[in-house]
């Protein structure tokens, strides 16, 4: 699918979610678009769920040829897509869509290829726990998955990890298990409010023991969270949130765009956003 402006407007781009307003997305996009030249607008949209689907479809007529899509509504826009990708169907779940000249959606998953460039390192054989059955925590687990690593799933609702482990053929965790990769894809640590002892309490995580060798937490913000905090102290390898980021971020402006994405420009864009706050 090449996805086409409206004859005449500007070429607009955007992140919706609800809330949206902590996205560093519109920054990172902002400079990205600015370093290869293009004169497109990348604007955020904070969208209630009841509004989504309906400014979805009203999207291509007003100039957009593309859509990030953060938490809630990643199941949805997978379910309003006219076509998706094979990453997109067996996650269940899209955060990329693009609309075409005649205002078809086509549904991508890039969290999946972007958290594997993120860690950069090969996932065979590797014990990996993935907290969350939302749709980030969908795309982590299929994607470790396919690179070959021995999945668990953990989830607050124990029925939801259930689910989502059956339907990934991966292994439902009923309690923290110490893995060699940690995937932390809840919103648990979003709040800064939230102290390390909350948030380890939160996932039954109670000694030193349990640190992984690596954890990779979807959770960004101003400071470290706690949960990258308590990793980096136990020795982990630690990937934050913007990283995984700037990495799928990179993957939707190349499908976009068709320009291979400036990740030194986006990086430095979304950490400086962040310095800035």
């Amino acid at each position: 699918m090449t996805p086409s402006a409206a004859a005449g407007g500007p070429t607009l781009l955007a992140v919706a979610g609800w809330p949206v307003g902590h996205s560093r997305s519109p920054q990172m996009m902002t400079a990205a678009l600015a370093e290869l030249g293009l004169d497109w607008r990348y604007l955020m949209l904070p969208l209630a769920p009841e509004r989504f689907a309906a400014t979805v479809a009203a999207l291509p007529g007003s100039g957009y040829v593309g859509l990030n899509v953060t938490i809630p509504h990643k199941l949805a826009a997978l379910e309003l897509a006219d076509t998706a990708t094979d990453a997109a169907a067996s996650i269940g779940a899209a955060n990329t869509l693009s609309f075409d000249r005649d205002g078809g959606v086509e549904a991508d998953n890039t969290d999946a290829g972007g958290l594997l460039d993120a860690i950069g390192d090969p996932m065979a054989d590797k014990r990996a726990l993935v907290l969350g059955a939302g749709g980030a925590g969908r795309a982590a687990a299929w994607a470790l998955r396919e690179a070959g690593a021995e999945v668990a799933v953990w989830n607050r609702t124990a029925d939801r990890a259930a689910a989502l482990a059956r339907e990934l053929d991966v292994r439902h965790a009923e309690r923290y298990e110490a893995p060699d990769v940690l995937v932390n894809a809840t919103s648990v640590g979003l709040s800064p409010k939230l102290a390390e002892s909350g948030v380890l309490e939160a996932f039954d995580i109670t000694s030193d023991g349990d640190v992984p060798s690596l954890l990779v937490d979807l959770v960004y913000g101003d400071e470290p969270t706690a949960l990258c905090a308590w990793a980096q102290r136990g020795g982990a390898v630690v990937i934050d949130g913007l990283e995984v980021l700037v990495r799928q971020g990179a993957r939707s402006l190349e499908r976009w765009t068709g320009e291979s994405a400036p990740l030194e420009v986006m990086r430095a864009a979304a950490r400086g956003a962040i310095a800035r706050g």
